[in-house]
């Protein structure tokens, strides 16, 4: 199944670390967050990515049209036979990688709305570029195709600074975005959706996904929660990349599960 990463964003609020590049590509270890995210998909055999490129996203293409290189040992002849040779390691990810710009400036509605004509199946994956967590995506999969609703969220409890969630039974009732006061459960991303929901989404680089497309999704009772009682963090803040990265360091990671 094919996973659409948002990776378009200005990351504003971790100024310290985006001037330069885009959020997605801001480190946890020796990696970026992005692929501590694609580490999770593929680990459940989902390794066909799709990523809505837009704020620096030159960054995350040279990232990729050089990943063996990164990854890998390299002995370098200098001199005028000039020569590189990589030394291939065991960790080498078998996945392929779509780098899809789509705009600067695009919403995350619209960065989904532009690429429908990327995707191949009935169902796709998607999450956004900051977060982690140990969601189990077999278990999401499986939940969404139960249910047979168009749309699925996972529903998290961290702070109420995000997208709240009012549910009915597992089914979303409402959706309001950001409230002051959160006493239940939040948009932590991490979605399935069948190719229909493109009904509701459009190419507009004003569309929030979080706004009127999954407001509608839950008036028209297309709308699902799955419930993660487990780790979810995003990565919003110098003091969340550093937490983050203090649990990477200690090896006490419990996004690892690969």
């Amino acid at each position: 199944m094919q996973v659409v990463i948002l990776c378009g964003g200005k990351g504003t609020r971790l100024r310290e670390e985006t001037e330069y590049r885009p959020k997605p590509m801001v480190p946890i270890g020796n990696y970026p967050i992005l692929w501590h995210i694609m580490k999770l998909y593929a680990h459940y055999g989902h390794e066909d990515f799709v990523l809505c490129l837009g704020y620096k996203g030159q960054v995350i293409k040279d990232y990729f049209l050089n990943y063996r290189q990164v990854v890998s040992d390299l002995t370098i002849k200098l001199g005028q036979n000039h020569a590189v040779t990589v030394h291939e390691t065991e960790t080498a990810e078998n996945w392929r990688v779509s780098l899809i710009n789509t705009g600067e400036d695009t919403m995350t509605g619209g960065r989904v709305g532009r690429i429908e004509k990327h995707l191949t199946g009935d169902l796709f994956l998607l999450t956004y570029g900051d977060g982690v967590g140990n969601i189990d995506l077999d278990a999401l999969v499986k939940f969404h195709r139960a249910h047979g609703r168009l749309a699925t969220l996972t529903g998290v409890r961290p702070p109420g600074r995000f997208g709240e969630l009012v549910t009915d039974g597992d089914r979303i009732a409402e959706f309001n975005e950001k409230p002051q006061t959160s006493g239940g459960r939040i948009n932590g991303g991490f979605f399935v959706f069948s190719r229909d929901v493109f009904r509701y989404l459009s190419t507009d680089p004003a569309l929030i996904l979080e706004q009127e497309p999954l407001r509608r999704l839950a008036a028209d009772r297309q709308l699902m929660c799955f419930p993660h009682d487990g780790f979810w963090q995003p990565m919003d803040t110098f003091r969340e990349f550093e937490m983050l990265n203090q649990m990477w360091s200690r090896q006490q990671a419990p996004w690892k599960v690969w």
